[in-house]
This record gives C-alpha cells, structure tokens and sequence, in this order.
C-alpha cells in the first residue's frame, strides 16, 4: 500500500510512525494538515470538516486542517482534551525543481508544556510534574515552561505525596513505564487531575538525571541546590527535564535554577482539607467563587495572583516568618498613601514573570518588548515609594530589585511606539536607531513617492486618465489599463497578466525600479528582524535577574493585596506563637461574611487549650456549627500563611496539619459509598494528625445505622482524646449522646447553637455557647425547605411518639460505661505501681535467673491470670 502513496504522505507516514501519541499537525503552505487516525479525532474535538484526499489503489484518505496562524487555539481544545500535537514544519526553502521539501518535528505540545500566553489564564500556573519511587520515597519535581519555575522535594511516604501533588494540580504526570504494575502507581493515578504521560525507565535513571542536571545549570555537583543524598527528587527532576527538552526541541534557557524544598516547612492541606475549606475552588462548579482565595484577591499583577494561590495552599510553620510576613502587611495596612501609590503603579505593571520568559525562550515580539519595558518603568517608580523605613521583608525586597535602566532605555531607543505583532515583516525599529537600515527604508520609502509619480507621468503621456501604477506579492509591479483603453497603450508596455476586464503591463524603467525596491525592502526587513533578535537576546542575558525581580514584584503585589483586604474587610492582625493554644475573639467567616453582603454575620468566641481541645458542637440544622468550625480552621490558615483575620483578637498557637471531613458524598466510579468515603477520609485524618494538628469534623456515623454510627462517632472522639494527646478537634453532630463524653473525659467540653422558640417557629441565632442542645428542629428546617404540610404533620407525630421512649436514657449508660481509656491494652511504657498487679508481677521477675523452661511456664501463668483463670 505505501508504495502507492506519494512522496509527500510516505513523508508523513515516516514521521508519523515517530510520533505515535500525538496528533500530527502536519505543514502545507499556510495550513497544518492531519491524515488518516489524527485527521477523524481532531475533526471530532475542534468541530472542523473532514474531507478526504484521493490516492489511486489506497482509496480515500481522511484529512482536516487548520491555518496555521490560527493554530493556538486549535492546539488549546486539543490539550484540554488530553491529547498531544506534534508540530511538523518545512524545515527548508522549497527550490526550483524540488518536489518534496524536508520536514521536521519542532515541537511537542502536551497538556504540561502549553505555554501559549493568550491562552494560558494569567492567574493559573501550567505545571509538569515528574513522580519518581525509590526505597518507599517519593521523589517530586515539577516546572511551568510560561514561567520557567522549576522546583523539587522529597517526601517519606506515599500518603504524604498526595496533598502535595493536590496542591501543584499539575496538567500533565510524569512517570516511569515500570511503575506502571505497581499499587503506587494506582493510587497516585486515581488522585492526579491531569495527564499521564509514560517514558522508558532509563529517563529517571540516577546517573543520568544527575549530569542532566549539572549540565543544564553548568555546575560540577548539586550540593549548592540541596540535592545531596536525595536520589528519588534528582531522578524526578532530571527525567523531567530530559522530557522538556525532547519535547520542546530546543535548549531551555528560561530553567536556570532549581529550588529544592522541604514539605515539613508549610502546613499538610490535604485534599479533603482543601476540597472541604473551599481554599481555592469551589465544589459547586470548581471555580474560585466563593473561596477563600476569591475573597482574600485584590492583587493587581498575574504573578501577584499566582504567587497568592501558593501562600493560601502552603502555611508557613516557622512563626518567625510569619510574623515578618505579617509586619510587612501590617505595614502597608497602617500606611494607607503608601499602600495607594503602591497598588496603582503595580496595576501598571505587566506579567514580567512570563514576559521575560518568553524572551529567553526567543519567542517574545516587539509588544511583548514594550510591555516589559513599561513594566520595568513602573517597577523604578515603586522603589522610589519604597525609599524610607521598612520592616525586614520589605527591606530586603527593595534592596534586591536590580537595576534595568539599561533594558528599558534599549527597547524606548529601538522599538516604534505600535509595532505589528509580527517581527519577520519590517516596522519594528525606530528610524535613527541604525544607519544602514535608515538608508534602505529612504530606498523603500522613496520607491513609492517615485511610484506615484510615475502613475502621473504615464497617464499624461497616453491620455488614459483610469490606468494605475500597483503591486502585489505574486507578480510585482504592473500597469493597469481597462480594456476599454487598451488601443492607446504605447508599444514599450510588455504584457503581463491578464484580468476579466483589464490588462497588467511592464516597462524597462519599471522593471528596473521594483527590482531596486524590492531588494531594498527585503534586505531592511531581514535587517530590521536582525537588530531585534540582538536586542532581544540582549535582555534574556538577564533572564535570572529579571525572574528574580518578578519574584520580589510578585511578594509586594501579595503583602500589599492582604493589607488592602484587611482593611477594606475589618481585618485585625493576629498573635502567631509556638504554643499550642488558639484564643479566637468576634471570630467571623472570612467568606460567608462577604456573601452576606448587607446581613450582619454574627461573630463568636472560641478558646482552645489543654482543658478546652476537644469541642463537642450540638445544634439545630441550619444553626451554624458547619460556619463555626470551618471559621475557625480559616482563620487558623489565613494567621499562618501571613494574613491578618477576620476577628477582634486572634492569638493563633502553631498548627502543622488541618483535617476536614464534612458533608456526604459518594466515588461510585471508584465503587465507594458514601459511607465508605466518610470512613476513608476519617482514618486518613485519625492516621495521620499530630499532636499540633487542627482537626474538624462535621458528623461521622450519619451514612449507617444509629448505633453502628453513635458507636464509630464516641469511639473516633475517644481514639483523639487518648492517642493524639495535644490534638486540637471540633466535632459538629447530632448524635446528642456523644455529649456525654464530656462527663467522663478531661478536656472534652460542649458546645451548642443557640435557637430561640416562639411556638412551632424558631429562630436562629448563631451564637455558641458552652453546654448541650438536646434537639435538632430538623422537622422545621423541612417545613422551611417546602416539605408537603401532610409530612410535615405525620413527622411531628412520629417524632412524639419514639420521643416517649427516647434513646437518650437507654443508650447513653451503654456507651459510657466503659471507655476505650479502661479496655485498651496495658501500657507498658508508663508504670504505676500497684495500679495494674499483672504489671507489678512482670516487673518483680528476675529474668537473669531465669531458665527458657521457667520462662515460658511464667508466660503461661500469666497468661492464664489475664484470662482470668
């Protein structure tokens, strides 16, 4: 069959065959064409129409197209979709007498290197993550080519890689093709909200990851990145960086460094944790409305809000940093001129970040130039603001912005004020700014003053008042004459092509001309696209100075936004210390509060201690015990990560770790109820908090059986109380029995809703107080939802039937009667004399004395004395 095909479809069969996994976007003239397989899935995702082409014996052909200057947003439907776009391109001048010219691929396009910035959501970063698994650790790297950020940790456990990987929410996942049997691999996939893209195993091998590395940043070891000793995190970041190249085809000059972290530095948001708080996303329909995030933006530059997402997601856990951070807020907060000038001059201010990029990367145009080029403007105008006085970030920020008068002097001197996007076609350069290439444009310039001029003179010498002089690209310059008038052409006009109702003719001295003007025009558009790629290779020389200033612009842009929403929203700042109290004053939710917008929130009072660091939450639906303890944990975030707090007082004790498990929901694509989702993400919690962790829990138990489910929720409250001594939880629920544990248990203490009754109605006051609310008012929250009045009634009367043989008496005895306190196993690590005789027999043996026989016979004695026989 191939030796039927032409030249040109055995090319791109060739090529083809190379590139198996993605979608091949084949050039021809100013179009990419797609065959066969591409040409019917990418004619089904862009909505665009398959034709075919005719091939003699193979029959028809599948093919689309798209034009080429058009190709971006082509490229993002077909990322978005998950697929890959190899972009094949004429990599030689067609000739005379050559029929098939080379081709070549020069870019791979996957979900994880889209860079296109027209297309990219400015506040969103792009990244690629590479997974590496060694010796049970986990290896992270990840990048964002727009950006150039390049970055990679190293974590102990496959547990703590996924709230990681839920914070970097990569586009595309890198792995190694032997992974793929493993039950790690499974469970790392199942979490991923991107792509997954398979390499060889030899990518990620050690050796070569490492000279990939040291060549990329031309250093002779790693130490100086804190990569010593860390074998998964080199394999990760150097098979990604192998990828990228391959991909990208061409040397990444935009990765310069590689920032090495540690994930014990910030506080574990996991993905429940992040889901439930709503910290960046809704669960409505997944976008930042309503989020903490959304309330917390009023950056005013794309790496501002970028920068913003990173802070929201990672709490610090160093309170030296943090409250460095908060001085810096509470600077500008107290500074109000300042804060002012501040945000207006850094409205102005451009995506450096990508910009400078895209000039390293040689794909910046002269807009792109002038955009960078005000934007440095605006960032000298900042440091003269920031010229007094400062607290120690902002000093340091300030002290480490370089000096680019020189860039900017360099693009005011060269480029025109409104060049074309284009920069093969001439118009881009100020005259004055290059001797020789003024000469050619006088040429070019003057060529068309001689044009009219002799359009003139020929219509003077043959009468014909309609003739014109023109030109296009294909035939030149000509002399048009209608048909009409074609008796009184002179004989020197050569014929040259004809029209429906006109001829186009040549003269020598025409000819002459255009040839003089089309070689001057040629050469100052290859000369005009050469003085800019030296001025633009000029500025990426600067690339690691320029991205640092990004970095700084992007912090003040951060401090700045939190100082204006701290005011604009009655922020206060808050107390961050080691210890491990939370004192919370006229606490409000950050985000309800805004979307109540003219109803005034109720605020409430929360102290958590030693004797006050398990809360059991009891109250009406609708009371607000959902609002109270989510404020709370946001508060505790938004203290963390440098942020004043909607409260009076704040006095935030350091918290590593934030669990959630709130609301019913269902993985039935993973063949999970509901009920076993609510339990996954409670073990997740009970396995995993700390003594300085922050636990919330808005009902366990409700998805089974009353008993099974009031036995999980007392048993959970107890495992808090007795193995994560330290542990600060609020328990939101209805099972009103669990209200009992603060009777018996030190440090569990009740807390209710408060509801006032008038009649059948009741009103909700949102006020907590300390003790028990015995009732739910669940049957008045369905009559406020619009239940039938008919079950309504019957509800009522239920309801004071079983009431009359309530489980409030019956059960409670039950579960109180002993606790997991009484019957969990013997400690062996803390002795009490007499407290436990077994213990005291134990420790009374005189083990050196004694034979394996006596041992074994002591064993069972106590055995059987423990069983009570």
């Amino acid at each position: 069959m191939e030796s039927d095909l032409t030249p040109m479809m055995r090319q791109y069969l060739d090529i083809k065959e190379k590139n198996r996994d993605a979608i091949l976007f084949f050039r021809l003239g100013d179009f990419y064409e797609m065959f066969f397989d591409d040409a019917v899935e990418a004619s089904r995702i862009l909505h665009i129409t398959l034709t075919s082409r005719g091939t003699g014996k193979t029959g028809k052909i599948p093919m689309c197209g798209i034009p080429h200057h058009a190709a971006s947003n082509y490229i993002a439907r077909l990322i978005h979709n998950g697929r890959k776009v190899a972009i094949c391109e004429q990599v030689e001048e067609p000739g005379p007498g050559k029929k098939l010219v080379e081709r070549a691929i020069t870019r791979i396009i996957t979900p994880g290197t889209f860079i296109a910035d027209e297309i990219l959501d400015g506040a969103v970063n792009n990244y690629i993550l590479a997974i590496c698994a060694r010796d049970g650790r986990f290896g992270l790297a990840y990048a964002d080519l727009s950006t150039g950020e390049f970055k990679a940790t190293e974590i102990p456990d496959k547990e703590s890689v996924f709230p990681e990987m839920y914070k970097i929410s990569p586009s595309e996942l890198l792995m190694q093709e032997s992974f793929i049997s493993t039950r790690d691999f499974k469970d790392i996939t199942s979490v991923n909200t991107g792509s997954v893209s398979i390499v060889d195993d030899w990518m990620f091998d050690h050796e070569l990851s490492a000279k990939e590395l040291k060549r990329q940043f031309s250093v002779n070891n790693l130490e100086g990145f804190g990569l010593t000793g860390q074998t998964p995190a080199v394999n990760a970041a150097g098979a990604l960086l192998k990828y990228l190249k391959n991909t990208q085809k061409i040397e990444l000059n935009n990765i310069d460094r590689i920032t090495v972290y540690n994930v014990s530095e910030y506080m574990v948001l996991d993905r429940n944790s992040q889901r439930h708080l709503e910290l960046i996303q809704n669960q409505d329909d997944l976008s930042t409305k309503g989020t903490l995030y959304d309330v917390l933006d009023m950056t005013t530059t794309p790496m501002g809000k970028r920068k913003l997402k990173k802070w929201v997601l990672n709490p610090m856990l160093d309170y030296n940093k943090i409250n460095e951070r908060l001085d810096a807020v509470g600077f500008f907060f107290s500074n109000a001129d300042i804060r002012k000038k501040v945000r207006t001059l850094l409205s102005e201010v451009y995506d450096i970040e990508r910009l400078s990029n895209k000039v390293s990367m040689a794909s910046a145009n002269a807009r792109d130039l002038l955009a960078l080029a005000s934007s440095l403007e605006s960032v000298e105008k900042l440091k003269h603001v920031l010229n007094g006085e400062l607290p120690s970030l902002m000093d340091k920020a300030v002290s480490g912005m370089d000096d680019f008068s020189g860039v900017t002097r360099m693009i005011r001197e060269s480029i025109v004020d409104n060049p074309p996007v284009t920069i093969k076609e001439g118009g881009i350069i100020k005259k004055g700014h290059d001797a020789e290439l003024d000469e050619l444009l006088d040429i070019v310039s003057g060529g068309k003053d001689w044009i009219t001029g002799l359009q003139k003179k020929e219509i003077e010498r043959t009468g014909i008042s309609s003739l014109k002089v023109g030109y296009n690209r294909v035939f030149g310059y000509y002399i048009e004459v209608t048909k009409a008038n074609l008796k009184d052409v002179p004989d020197d006009y050569m014929r040259k092509q004809t029209l429906v109702n006109a001829e186009r003719f040549i003269t020598e001295e025409l000819k002459e001309h255009e040839s003089r003007i089309v070689g001057a025009a040629d050469r100052s558009k290859n000369m005009e696209y050469s003085i800019f790629c030296g001025i633009r290779d000029e500025i990426g020389r600067k690339i690691d100075k320029l991205k640092e200033l990004s970095e700084i612009v992007a912090g003040i842009d951060v401090i700045s936004d939190l100082a204006e929403v701290a005011v604009v929203n009655g922020y206060n700042r808050p107390v961050v210390s080691p210890s491990s109290g939370l004192e919370i004053r006229q606490g409000r939710h950050p985000v309800l509060e805004k979307i109540l917008k003219d109803k005034e929130f109720v605020p409430n009072d929360v102290r958590m201690d030693d004797d006050n660091r398990i809360f059991i939450i009891t109250g009406s639906n609708m009371a607000g015990k959902s609002t109270f303890i989510r404020q709370v944990a946001l508060i505790t975030i938004m203290a963390q990560m440098g942020s004043f707090v909607p409260a009076d007082e704040a006095r935030i004790g350091l918290v590593d770790r934030v669990f959630t498990r709130v609301g019913a929901s269902d993985r039935l694509y993973h063949g999970m109820s509901t009920f076993m989702v609510e339990m996954i993400e409670t073990a997740n919690i009970l396995n995993n908090a700390t003594a300085m962790s922050l636990i919330i829990l808005d009902e366990i138990g409700r998805g089974t059986s009353t008993f099974d489910g009031v036995s999980i929720a007392w048993s959970v409250v107890e495992f808090i109380h007795h193995y994560l001594m330290g542990a600060k939880a609020m328990f939101a629920t209805h099972y009103h029995e669990l209200t009992e544990l603060a009777g018996i248990m030190e440090g569990v203490k009740n807390y209710h809703l408060e509801v006032q009754e008038w009649g059948e109605d009741i009103v909700f006051l949102y006020k907590v107080a300390e003790g028990v609310c015995d009732e739910s008012f669940g049957i008045h929250v369905a009559r406020l939802a619009g239940m039938p009045q008919e079950v309504v009634a019957r509800a009522r009367s239920i309801l004071a039937n079983l009431q009359k043989d309530s489980l409030l008496g019956s059960i409670r005895s039950k579960f109180a009667g002993k606790t997991a306190e009484q019957e969990k196993q013997l400690d062996f690590f803390t002795y009490n004399a007499g407290k436990f005789p077994l213990l005291d027999e134990i420790k009374g043996l005189d083990l050196d004395r004694m034979t394996p026989i006596d041992a074994l016979s002591k064993l069972s004695e106590l055995k059987n004395k423990a069983e009570g026989r």
